[in-house]
């Protein structure tokens, strides 16, 4: 095992799983999912609810066991090592602190097990607490805390006896959108100084997008693109993937033509014919989904700018205080969302206002189904 991932990256591996089953019954939660996770990266397993991410996580942390497969940690095969050996940092969505313990006492707790001297764990816990801001509240109850704070506390409980390994599932699910972006800020700072590898299970696609240096998109128990944010969001590899990572324009299309590079020309249902790039290996004629982003799409471009050109109307405009998107129907009886190439918020065009709208070759994705 260890000498065919050589084989297969240059770069050194904290976790690895080949081939990973997990089955409840007759449902399979997870499908045959192998993957690495490099040393001090963030790495973010996403999908929507029942996707498989969060049976992953459990398993990683030894909370369940895999029906088939490998579990590496450090080269070292961990899938039948109970989750006090693995000796992980384990976060999740609600906190898990114990009610009747002091804030200071459930962040020593780790090492209290580990059988930290009185003196190291005191010293410890005030690292730990300072690290995330909450030196003055070690003598409070969680009750007496803000979720937020408690979210914290979990970080600190995490991180305290530090592992090298953090597991985080969903840990900021339960707050709002605020406080959900303050601690995603506070969460990259601290794995940026402090160098540890984390695995992050979460369905917020943002949230992904902020915090990880790869992310794996699961959806049926598989993964279905694992990339750097921008890959995964600028070149997906098939229609669930850029349905789900953010807002995107659909439709129905077959290649006609196929040329050098990924270049293509593909019909819609509806006859216009667009010149696209196709994402995959597969250059044969026939059906796909075309997907183009609203923010690559322009109205009233300049004559000659933009490979694909349709004239159409607005249908609905929605302001969103930072920029505007508009729903346009095209002749051929397509509609699209489009929030590029506007210049102001301020005096959109009204309902029934003849556009045009254009977009660039590169930008109109020729994918498979997925």
């Amino acid at each position: 095992m260890e000498e065919a991932r050589a084989g297969t990256t240059s770069a050194p591996v904290a976790a690895a799983l080949e081939d990973v089953v997990k089955r409840f019954g007759d449902v399979v939660a997870v499908n045959g999912v192998s993957l690495d996770v490099q040393p001090g990266e963030f790495f973010s397993l996403l999908g929507p609810s029942g996707s498989g991410k969060t049976t992953m996580l459990m398993m990683l942390a030894g909370f369940e066991l895999p029906t088939t497969g490998e579990m590496l940690y450090d080269v070292r095969s961990i899938e039948r090592l109970p989750p006090h050996r693995r000796n992980f940092g384990v976060v999740f969505q609600n906190y898990a602190l114990f009610p009747h313990m002091s804030v200071a006492e459930n962040v020593a707790f780790p090492l209290s097990v580990r059988k930290a001297t009185r003196s190291e764990i005191a010293g410890r816990v005030r690292q730990a607490l300072a690290m995330v801001q909450l030196d003055a509240f070690g003598e409070r109850r969680p009750a007496q805390l803000s979720g937020g704070q408690q979210q914290r506390v979990a970080l600190a409980r995490a991180l305290v006896f530090e592992p090298q390994l953090v597991l985080m599932d969903e840990p900021l699910g339960a707050l709002d959108k605020n406080l959900r972006e303050q601690l995603q800020i506070e969460i990259k700072g601290l794995h940026e100084r402090l160098g540890v590898t984390i695995v992050y299970v979460t369905h917020d696609q943002t949230e992904a997008m902020v915090l990880s240096d790869r992310i794996a998109i699961f959806n049926g128990g598989r993964i279905q693109q694992l990339d750097a944010p921008k890959r995964v969001h600028e070149y997906p590899v098939n229609a669930f993937v850029a349905s789900f990572m953010g807002e995107t324009n659909l439709l129905e299309g077959n290649i006609v033509e196929a040329g050098e590079g990924g270049r293509c020309e593909v019909v819609l249902k509806s006859g216009a014919r667009l010149l696209g790039t196709i994402v995959g290996t597969s250059r044969s004629a026939g059906p796909r989904m075309v997907a183009v982003r609203p923010e690559r799409i322009s109205v009233n471009p300049p004559d000659g700018e933009y490979d694909n050109v349709l004239a159409g109307s607005v249908v609905d405009t929605v302001y969103l205080g930072d920029r505007m998107t508009l729903r346009v129907a095209t002749g051929d009886g397509s509609e699209f969302t489009v929030s590029g190439g506007m210049e102001s918020v301020d005096d959109p065009p009204s309902r029934g206002t003849p556009v045009r709208i254009g977009w660039k070759r590169e930008h109109c994705l020729v994918l498979e189904a997925g």
